[in-house]
């Protein structure tokens, strides 16, 4: 079975193509919040680094992710919590 985090690694690295992709679930954070489920994967923190952020503001990165991840948004993900970063930005491995 295919997880949600599983999705957003496959989307992101297919869209994005990032350098660097860290998916994390922190949906055991929000136990009893709105949104949350018991089974989990509803809260999740992504920290992407990819040149696809080139010369785009804060806002138009997070677009850009919202829209590779629009089906997952809908549903189940509850919230979603990004830092993005260019390879620039993000300085060497």
């Amino acid at each position: 079975m295919t997880t949600v985090a599983d999705r957003i690694r496959r989307k992101l690295t297919s869209a994005l193509a990032p350098r660097r992709l860290v998916v994390l679930d922190e949906s055991h954070r929000h136990a009893g919040h709105a949104g949350s489920r018991p089974e989990g994967e509803t809260h999740f923190r992504v920290e992407i680094t990819s040149a696809a952020f080139s010369g785009l503001s804060r806002v138009a990165r997070q677009r850009l992710v919202y829209d590779v991840l629009a089906e997952e948004l809908r549903d189940p993900v509850h919230a979603l919590s990004l830092a993005t970063t260019t390879p620039e930005e993000a300085g060497p491995d």
